[in-house]
């Protein structure tokens, strides 16, 4: 009886920390795009290649600074600092979506019913990917390109 009791017990704990995590989950409100924005065209981006949320105050962003200079970035949204940078200069000249394009991005994926995001990728050729949920906690991914809708897939 006493193992089934500790047992109960460890599960409980565990399921308290799995919620816990949840909470803290990789997913920001997609009204926070705004605030990243914000602190990545301050740092200097000037084109996004990926823009993914650790925490929900941490995000790291890829993109160019300019047409030499990639960067990826993990900034704390709550201080506003750059936690970690690594800056690479390459040829080839800078792609990605601009800050306009994102924003395009992210309001195609709100009308699909994405409320918080967990990822934005764009790869070379335009094409973005958003993850995130819906406001029930459903799994969503939308991809556009352009600002039109290709395809949405519900989990």
């Amino acid at each position: 009886m006493q193992r089934k009791m500790i047992l109960t017990a460890s599960l409980a704990a565990l399921m308290g920390a799995a919620t816990l995590a949840q909470a803290d989950s990789g997913r920001l409100a997609s009204e926070r795009l705004d605030e990243v924005l914000a602190l990545t065209g301050n740092f200097g981006f000037q084109t996004y290649e990926e823009i993914e949320v650790k925490r929900r105050d941490r995000v790291e962003v890829e993109g160019w600074l300019d047409d030499e200079w990639q960067a990826e970035v993990r900034f704390d949204l709550a201080s506003g600092e750059s936690l970690k940078e690594e800056r690479n200069k390459r040829d080839g000249g800078a792609w990605g979506l601009s800050e306009a394009e994102v924003r395009d991005a992210m309001a195609v994926a709100v009308a699909e019913g994405l409320a918080e995001f967990e990822e934005l990728q764009v790869d070379p050729d335009g094409r973005v990917e958003i993850e995130g949920v819906d406001a029930d906690g459903r799994e969503l991914e939308v991809k556009s390109r352009g600002g039109e809708l290709l395809e949405v897939e519900h989990d």
